[in-house]
């Protein structure tokens, strides 16, 4: 028989390795062991503080899509952190798959009004495009606001 709690962390410690060969050497990526004794947190941290997302992971045999109770975990994570939320999954013998929040895209695109709940589905690599582009966005926003203080500290 297999033991879920193991599951469950070998498969955030495998989505670490893969957060960490999609994003580069500049960010790492760790299980969150604190997510055991507090409520409301992610599965997985971050080194990054810019990181756009919240991630939640979840690992089960069977089942057919992301499910509305995981959806909920990973929406109370990411308000108390004030970030996306993301829910990746994967069912036995299917394709790693993430859930994001359609705002999520639309904050990739600079729209920040948009379907909180409304969800959006992708593989690894969907999901590793629209957190590039997030972050893009806030190191760009930063630079703009450093030029703005250095012409008018002159």
């Amino acid at each position: 028989m297999v033991n879920g709690n193991r599951k469950g962390k070998s498969f955030e410690r495998k989505i670490c390795l893969e957060f960490e060969m999609m994003f580069g050497m500049s960010m790492s990526f760790k299980r969150d062991i604190e997510q055991f004794r507090q409520a409301d947190l992610g599965d997985i941290l971050c080194s990054d503080p810019d990181f756009p997302f919240i991630v939640e992971c979840k690992r089960y045999a069977s089942g057919n899509g992301v499910q509305p109770s995981w959806l909920r975990q990973a929406q109370k994570a990411a308000e108390t952190a004030k970030k996306h939320w993301a829910v990746v999954y994967q069912y036995d013998r299917k394709p790693v798959r993430v859930a994001v929040s359609l705002a999520a895209i639309a904050d990739a695109m600079g729209n920040k009004d948009f379907h909180k709940d409304t969800v959006w589905e992708s593989d690894l690599e969907g999901f590793a495009e629209i957190a590039r582009e997030i972050m893009a966005r806030v190191e760009e926003q930063k630079n703009l606001e450093r030029a703005y203080e250095r012409i008018n500290t002159v």
